[in-house]
């Protein structure tokens, strides 16, 4: 793949893309705002938009038989909302949502499916996304496995950072409990030891990293582990 230009348009995926190959799929391409808690998709309902995020975070959620919701995965900048497009689903068991509130280029499904064709930089691009976000989801899974609710919290706020591109930005310990899958007074408890620690502040449903090097040595490795492959697999990053 040749040179992308990543400094015309802040999401990797097309960031990764040969200009020519960009403005090709520039006329598809709707800027949309994202709205906190904005659905992108549903459970078992024909996907009909992908989303390249530009800011914010967005979730990819399983749902339970109680009607719990479970995060599998977060997505950013680095990559795209309905990959399940791309691989030839039209609807899947699981949702997405705005989780950040931020903005998106929006591409209609049945555009995608006409663009991407065998041997062009965005199938190329889309192939190593797959990858990477496969990885992401199994490496989330052994996290939530073998490490602590402190650990994975960590993880997830320096994630969200790298998303953001912004030390601070709305969080409540409600959603980061359902995100975590884990009860919201244990979610408090970690905030509150971030906080004595000097790592995050946290006031009227924000928060603040205060010392991202000391959530980097309180996270575990997945943390590492998730970015670099992000790295490797979609090229130059923004998260710094």
């Amino acid at each position: 793949m040749s040179q992308g230009f990543s400094n015309s348009v802040n999401n990797r995926l097309l960031a990764s893309l040969p200009w020519e190959e960009y403005e090709r799929l520039q006329p598809y391409l709707e800027p949309i705002a994202l709205d906190f808690k904005q659905e992108l998709y549903l459970p078992n309902v024909p996907i009909e938009f992908v989303y390249f995020p530009l800011r914010g975070v967005c979730s990819l959620l399983s749902l339970t038989s109680n009607s719990e919701l479970i995060e599998v995965a977060t997505i950013g900048n680095e990559s795209m909302v309905g990959l399940p497009v791309f691989l030839g689903a039209k609807q899947i068991p699981g949702l997405a949502i705005c989780q950040i509130p931020g903005s998106a280029l929006r591409m209609r499904a049945e555009d995608l499916r006409t663009q991407v064709t065998a041997g062009t930089a965005l199938d190329e691009v889309l192939r190593r996304y797959t990858q990477a976000l496969f990885n992401f989801i199994s490496q989330s899974a052994l996290c939530n496995r073998v490490h602590s609710i402190e650990q994975r919290c960590c993880r997830w706020l320096l994630l969200t950072r790298d998303r953001v591109e912004n030390d601070e930005f709305p969080l409540t310990h409600e959603f980061l409990s359902q995100m975590l899958g884990v009860r919201r007074a244990g979610v408090s408890e970690v905030a509150i030891r971030l906080q004595n620690a000097g790592f995050i502040s946290y006031r009227y449903g924000k928060v603040t990293i205060l010392d991202r090097e000391g959530l980097e040595a309180t996270s575990c490795e997945c943390y590492a582990i998730i970015k670099a492959e992000f790295d490797r697999l979609i090229g130059d990053n923004h998260m710094n």
